[in-house]
């Protein structure tokens, strides 16, 4: 946190106000895990990266614990374009043959994972990264999708089994932040390669966080004429699916968020990831921002 200067009273007491205001919120999530997926422009934005550092560091430092779990699409993209690799999608998951496999896990892995990890370290944070491959946090099996009527291979990607949470609360406990890369095994020690919206929400739920949140690049769900939508219960969510309100990407990222307040998580939020400080904005306000999802 910048230090306050006290000489300047408009700015001292515009920050007092601001604590304040922020306090019971701070007591509110003190102790309680918060599941962030990031992505997106607000990773690929230097600006918006260190935005995004400070404001991990600095709620750990109030006593929240953050988990960070990242995608990684665009360089995954731009990796496998220049090692003349071709890529495909299917309703937006990317089809994933051996060699992309091992692109995807050493730029998930390796090249994102470190950058963020170094990014809150430099903040002033402890942040250590891991993928879902160290103990045993996320086993996967072949994910299944059917479009059509007809069953579509999708290759090696993968979808969360079973999660055991043991390195997180190990990490927590020594005071780091963990940052999670999406990438799960199956039971032959398969790779697989895990949308990071859906590892997000089943990690959500194995560790019983009070809120998962969703960085994307759209301000939130958006009613008919463009406005944004505050809250949602999952009925709503629902219904607006069924009359064609909610579609598109939006579809499986409101279907993550049901998943986790159905399997005990608080609330989700899909928040829009190019505001800077939209995560604070979120957890310390009351009008919060974004779509909330709750159970209902």
């Amino acid at each position: 946190m910048s230090q306050i200067n006290f000489t300047d009273t408009k700015h001292w007491l515009r920050t007092a106000r601001t604590l304040t205001e922020a306090l019971p919120y701070m007591q509110k999530y003190a102790g309680r895990r918060l599941v962030i997926k990031y992505g997106g422009h607000a990773m690929v934005n230097p600006e918006l990266a260190k935005v995004f550092a400070d404001d991990i560091t600095l709620l750990r430092q109030v006593g929240i614990l953050p988990i960070v779990v990242h995608g990684g699409g665009p360089q995954i993209g731009e990796m496998l374009k220049r090692l003349n690799i071709q890529s495909s999608f299917i309703d937006g998951l990317r089809v994933t043959d051996a060699a992309t496999v091992e692109v995807v896990e050493m730029v998930l892995a390796g090249t994102i994972n470190k950058q963020i990890v170094a990014a809150i370290n430099a903040a002033g944070g402890h942040a250590v990264g891991i993928s879902g491959k160290d103990d045993n946090l996320l086993k996967a099996k072949r994910a299944e999708m059917v479009k059509d009527g007809k069953p579509v291979d999708l290759g090696l990607v993968g979808e969360p089994s079973a999660v055991n949470p043991r390195i997180i609360s190990c990490l927590e406990q020594a005071g780091i932040i963990p940052v999670i890369s999406p990438v799960g095994f199956g039971p032959d020690g398969q790779t697989y390669n895990i949308n990071a919206d859906t590892a997000a929400g089943a990690i959500a739920a194995a560790v019983g966080a009070v809120r998962l949140v969703m960085l994307t690049d759209v301000a939130g769900v958006l009613d008919k004429a463009g406005n944004l939508v505050p809250d949602l219960t999952a009925s709503q969510v629902r219904a607006l699916t069924a009359d064609g309100t909610i579609s598109g990407g939006m579809i499986p990222k409101l279907e993550t968020c049901l998943m986790a307040v159905e399997s005990g998580v608080e609330a989700a939020v899909i928040l829009d990831g190019r505001v800077p400080h939209s995560l604070l904005l979120e957890i310390f306000t009351a009008s919060g921002q974004g779509t909330l999802v709750t159970r209902g």
